[in-house]
């Protein structure tokens, strides 16, 4: 099967009664592919609570513009970037180098990210750098709780 994941968002102002919000819910257990749902924060008490949950999302691969780096640290994913010009070159030497939040891409002689480098680079963040973790927790914490103060 080639379509496996079902991507489900209602954007930023729509919002359900809890009712509908239990139907989709569960729908999407009875749906024998993966189902991504995103769900705003302020809706995720109308959502019926699992005995299960985990977090699906292990890392973003993101060309590193600042609107994108904004949005992984508030999801506190670690961040695989893969810059194509002007500041996002920086953003990511910032990402990998001094925040510690996530790595950069090696790139070939033409400025190609070859699939083996990739490769190498989610597995270097789902194995699990401990530093970069509690880094990615800590920015995130800054970036969500420390700006309503």
């Amino acid at each position: 099967m080639v379509n496996i994941v079902v991507y489900v968002s209602f954007g930023s102002i729509v919002t359900f009664v809890q009712e509908q919000m239990e139907e989709v819910a569960c729908y999407s257990r009875e749906f024998s592919s993966y189902f991504l749902w995103v769900v705003k924060a302020s809706e995720e008490i109308k959502l019926p609570m699992r005995k299960e949950q985990k977090r699906a999302v292990g890392c973003f691969v993101i060309h590193c513009g600042w609107n994108s780096i904004l949005q992984t640290l508030c999801l506190g994913v670690p961040i695989i970037g893969i810059p194509c010009w002007s500041d996002q070159r920086t953003n990511a030497k910032l990402i990998a180098d001094v925040w510690k939040i996530g790595i950069r891409t090696p790139i070939d002689e033409k400025n190609i990210v070859r699939q083996e480098a990739l490769k190498h680079c989610i597995k270097e963040i789902m194995d699990g750098d401990k530093e970069m973790k509690t880094n990615v927790i800590q920015w995130r914490t800054l970036a969500i709780y420390k700006s309503y103060q």
